[in-house]
């Protein structure tokens, strides 16, 4: 038997380490990611030996009981599996959101009105376009309350699709559908807070916005550390959980007030770094110990803080979540919701099929897959076409109309966003059985839709591309 070396285990570890991180800081991986958890979601929903178990599981209940004398107290109340993934881990998500869209509006792509315009202008007919293309199909339909459902563009496909297309879409372009996505996602959770909460307690609605006002003044004071903050996160989230607020809402409101000023400035850093470095080469041989000795371990310590505080706090918790969110929460999310269990193929005839054969439950999938593909790129063209013809706007460098809306295409990939939206939907309808059938039809037209769109921008992309050279 051939004993291979420790050292060339060593070697092909680190080998293997440096090139699934590379792989990993790819612009696609996180699409391919995401797509590889719908197609195992889709498996495990209807394959015979697992889909009751996939179900079962989901609806797991993970509730505290607190035995109070005679009364058994329960927190949360109808916290399944499923409830946990989309009303708490996808709090963090949207906490990350909330700190990408603060992060562009101070120095990114929406940080001024010139730069903000043009793709806030566009992502607003991203959105007006389709839910009026969803609420013409099922006007006095029960489906009506779903035209949030095609207003949304999941930014990590759209990257996802640019990065693979590479140099045939100019820079300006991927820029600019970068800054689309962002607004979309403001525009998103603004029609989430507004239109699909449920019933508002005022009480607790107005505890949570003096726990708010409370932070806000802590930040006003120079609070910098960050336990404070995660412990008001908490309070707020609990608050609006139960307020009728739908409870992700607290990612994007505790977001903005986490603080942008660094702890410590510029010349406080290079005053603190050049103390510690002098103590730390102070203690050269103060004991016989090897690099580092005891006391220059405590003055690393410190200078570690000192670098720490240099970073503000929103740029150090998006750097440590981000990771998190993308190749973890992102992919539970897509495993929990995207396995709908397909019956027969009928399911998939989106354009003639109505919910369980009755008219008055509308045409779910295909206002969906019509939004998607069809508004949402008409949308974004035209709006940004007005924009530029009355000068509120300026269209993106070395692009033309024709290379615009074949990337405008890309928008209509919704996916995360617009399952999540499906997953609030249709609760006006009274049956529970058909209020899944409905959001189950949603969720197959937004993967539909999000397929075709990224298909069609793709070959226009291609088209325009090949008539170009």
């Amino acid at each position: 038997m051939k004993i291979i070396p420790v050292y060339s285990w060593n070697k092909k570890v680190i080998k293997f380490n440096s090139r699934t991180d590379r792989i990993s800081k790819q612009p696609w991986f996180q699409g391919v990611l995401l797509l590889i958890a719908v197609v195992i979601a889709m498996l495990l929903a209807n394959l015979p030996a697992t889909q009751h178990l996939y179900h079962d599981f989901l609806n797991t209940n993970l509730q505290l009981h607190i035995f109070n004398g005679s009364h058994d107290i329960l927190f949360p109340r109808d916290m399944t599996v499923e409830k946990f993934i989309n009303d708490i881990l996808m709090v963090i998500f949207f906490f990350t959101v909330g700190l990408e869209i603060k992060r562009e509006m101070a120095d990114g792509e929406l940080s001024t009105p010139k730069k903000a315009m043009m793709p806030v202008i566009a992502a607003l007919g991203g959105v007006i376009a389709p839910a009026l293309i969803f609420a013409i199909i099922n006007h006095g339909t029960q489906a009506s309350s779903g035209w949030g459902i095609p207003t949304a563009t999941d930014i990590a496909f759209a990257v996802c699709i640019l990065s693979v297309l590479g140099d045939k879409v100019p820079v300006s372009l991927k820029v600019f559908l970068t800054a689309l996505a962002i607004a979309d996602d403001l525009i998103a959770i603004l029609v989430v807070a507004l239109f699909y909460g449920g019933t508002i307690n005022f009480a607790l609605l107005g505890i949570s916005f003096f726990i708010i006002f409370l932070t806000i003044i802590m930040r006003r004071m120079g609070e910098k550390r960050m336990f404070p903050y995660i412990l008001m996160a908490i309070l707020v989230w609990g608050l609006f959980y139960y307020s009728g607020i739908h409870a992700t809402m607290s990612g994007v409101v505790m977001a903005f007030l986490i603080p942008a000023t660094p702890r410590y400035s510029k010349i406080q850093y290079y005053s603190k770094r050049t103390l510690y470095n002098t103590k730390i080469d102070g203690m050269e041989g103060a004991s016989e110990e090897d690099f580092p000795n005891g006391p220059q371990k405590h003055y690393l310590h410190s200078l570690i803080d000192v670098e720490k505080g240099t970073m503000d706090m929103s740029y150090r918790a998006e750097h440590a979540l981000s990771g998190w969110v993308n190749f973890l929460i992102m992919p539970i999310f897509a495993l929990a919701n995207a396995g709908v269990t397909i019956p027969d193929p009928s399911f998939f005839n989106i354009f003639t099929e109505t919910i369980a054969g009755h008219p008055e439950y509308g045409y779910v999938g295909l206002g969906i897959f019509l939004g998607l593909l069809l508004g949402k790129p008409l949308g974004i063209t035209l709006f940004s076409f007005i924009a530029v013809k009355t000068k509120v706007g300026e269209m993106p460098a070395k692009a033309n109309w024709p290379m615009f809306f074949a990337v405008a295409c890309l928008g209509g990939i919704g996916f995360t966003m617009s399952i999540f939206v499906d997953t609030l939907s249709f609760g006006n309808v009274a049956d529970p059985a058909i209020m899944d059938s409905m959001r189950d039809a949603g969720k197959i037209a937004v993967l539909m839709g999000s397929i075709g769109a990224a298909v069609l921008g793709s070959a226009l992309v291609n088209a325009v591309h090949g008539m170009r050279r």
